[in-house]
């Protein structure tokens, strides 16, 4: 279990009481300002719980959904636009407005973590919108393995996601070109 500094002193009352947790291997510092019970703990958990309001985007959305084999070289979060600026160099952070932050966000389960993701609906338009900077191979790699699961997805939402953008109806006539 994955705690912050705060809930620590919650839970052990004093910085004196972490250290001495930490001194007898019942509690394990895993960065600055997070702890844990155990002492191993994935990177993604930490991610998680250092950054809980970020969800998981670009590259490593479409690798934990299993639509490429790429492993991604950073962590690929989205924020609010008003959020502060995430500074970890493990991290490549982009800002969203509000209303389009907010569309698709779920949660599923990879290796044993809970993680914040969007969903392959939306990931399948953010692989539309950003085409251009994406490696050639890479793209088409991801829109094979999109069409190997068409049937899985729900094309109204999709449409939804499109709508929310200026380029709505030109981003479904390439999701219909490549994808369907």
């Amino acid at each position: 279990m994955l705690l912050t500094y705060q809930e620590c002193l919650n839970k052990y009352g004093s910085d004196y009481q972490i250290k001495k947790e930490i001194g007898s291997g019942a509690l394990f510092m895993k960065e600055k300002g997070i702890y844990s019970t155990k002492r191993n703990t994935s990177e993604i958990d930490v991610i998680m719980q250092k950054y809980p309001k970020a969800v998981y985007t670009g590259k490593s959305a479409f690798y934990y959904h299993s639509l490429t084999d790429v492993i991604p070289d950073h962590y690929y979060l989205a924020t609010r636009r008003t959020d502060t600026r995430i500074k970890d160099p493990r991290v490549i952070q982009s800002f969203l407005t509000d209303e389009i932050f907010d569309a698709g966000i779920t949660e599923i389960q990879y290796n044993n973590s809970n993680i914040r993701i969007y969903d392959r609906e939306r990931m399948l338009i953010e692989l539309m919108r950003f085409r251009s900077r994406i490696p050639l191979d890479y793209y088409k790699e991801i829109v094979n393995n999109y069409r190997k699961i068409s049937f899985e997805l729900d094309f109204g939402i999709v449409e939804e996601y499109a709508a929310m953008f200026k380029s709505g109806a030109k981003l479904m006539n390439m999701i219909q070109m490549e994808v369907l």
